[in-house]
């Protein structure tokens, strides 16, 4: 079986995939969902003439430096004043109070004195000065949240504003995350002499959370058909929209994942592409099971993780952005020249103070089992295959995992 390009196994992994429903959730819960429909203003904000400062609310015909207005009444948040300013007349007014009928500007408190009953100004003032006009934040039927949209405390507060006590959001895909080998023991466990400590089954459980997914945690199954069986059928007994197998998806002895899936039902998308580190990624489907297989090498697993199984959970969150942000960057250093599989270089990146420009510096071990050197690396350098070797200063494009927080 040849290798498939990077680009066309993501677009398979995504093929005919569509958002999940669509549920409403309590206003206070939505922080992270994904927005399912868009969101428009259920009322006008502010819903009368406010005032933005304390001070006086007058008419501009009588604002006048040196004049002297008879004060009728008070309007505050909350309890505005319920008559007309007239002709110099003048209401005291506080923050966020409407203006009232017949005034159209406000002069600051600062800006004046008090003689008993009387208000002296002291600065001319402007029609509509330190008002906020009806809707200037705004009107009722205005659309201001679209379809898409991770939903963060700003957006939570613009719905509340606007009336909205819950948002329809996508429901969260549920990922089965299954951990196989008859090496892998759980942090904390007794160690065996041929053993090593489970890490990937955590840090894919911590980017499928980062993306807004439940995580079924299948736990680590050995390599045997039996266990293999008996934990893809947990998964779809209970509803995993997403299964994400660790390990075993090679070509060994022990690598049994694939003929366990296949005697499951599995469709098969595609096994092996050019890609490293990666090389082994499964992908198919189980039912309206989504199936990823990911290597069992540390490094490999996660990037492969950044790569499909982000796009997926973001087209089934119905997200509005496919993947991490990705940036462009020059290397700081030269890097040799690239093979037939797409190249994805841990590395380190710096702002040069100097330019402004961003510089990559690839980190010297690119073993796909170190965890340690993922750890370093806060981006993923790109080369295309076949790319010839990188001189200094020249162009590449990163993925940025310190922005998207892996």
């Amino acid at each position: 079986m040849s290798l498939l390009p990077v680009a066309d196994a993501l677009a398979k992994v995504v093929a005919g995939v569509t958002p999940l429903s669509v549920e409403t959730v309590a206003l206070h819960a939505t922080r992270g969902r994904v927005l399912a429909a868009a969101i428009t203003a259920l009322r006008t904000q502010p819903g009368f003439n406010a005032s933005a400062m304390d001070g006086y609310a007058v008419r501009a015909d009588d604002a006048r430096q040196g004049a002297s207005l008879e004060l009728i009444g008070e309007s505050a948040a909350g309890h505005g004043y319920a008559g007309r300013v007239g002709e110099n007349q003048a209401v005291r007014i506080f923050t966020g109070a409407p203006v009232p009928d017949g005034a159209d500007t406000v002069v600051i408190q600062e800006q004046t004195r008090r003689d008993g009953n009387r208000v002296i100004l002291e600065a001319t003032a402007k029609p509509g000065q330190h008002i906020r006009a009806r809707g200037l934040d705004f009107a009722e039927g205005r659309e201001a949240l679209s379809p898409g949209t991770v939903i963060g405390p700003r957006d939570i507060a613009l719905a509340a504003a606007m009336n909205h006590p819950g948002l329809p959001v996508h429901r969260r895909p549920k990922v089965a995350i299954l951990a196989t080998g008859d090496e892998l023991v759980l942090p904390g466990q007794a160690i065996g002499e041929n053993q090593i400590v489970a890490s990937n089954n955590f840090a894919i459980r911590a980017l499928v959370e980062a993306e807004g997914g439940e995580v079924l945690d299948l736990g680590i199954a050995s390599d045997d058909f039996p266990a293999l069986e008996a934990a893809i059928k947990r998964a779809r007994s209970e509803k995993a929209d997403v299964l994400v197998t660790i390990g075993g998806a090679s070509v060994g002895d022990h690598d049994l994942i694939q003929t366990a899936l296949t005697r499951e039902g599995m469709q098969l998308g595609f096994w092996k592409i050019a890609m490293r580190p990666g090389k082994p990624l499964l992908h198919g489907r189980l039912g309206p099971m989504h199936i990823l297989g990911l290597p069992g090498n540390p490094v490999s697993s996660v990037v492969c993780g950044v790569l499909f199984l982000v796009p997926l959970l973001r087209t089934l969150l119905g997200r509005s952005d496919a993947g991490p942000p990705r940036r462009r960057a020059v290397f700081a250093s030269s890097w040799p020249a690239n093979d037939v599989r797409e190249d994805y270089i841990r590395a380190r990146f710096m702002l040069d103070d100097t330019s402004d420009i961003l510089k990559v510096e690839p980190l010297a071990l690119q073993d796909s089992s170190l965890v340690s050197v993922m750890q370093h690396a806060d981006c993923l350098v790109i080369r295309p295959p076949f790319a010839p070797e990188a001189k200094a200063g020249e162009s590449c494009e990163i993925i940025d995992l310190r922005a998207a927080g892996y």
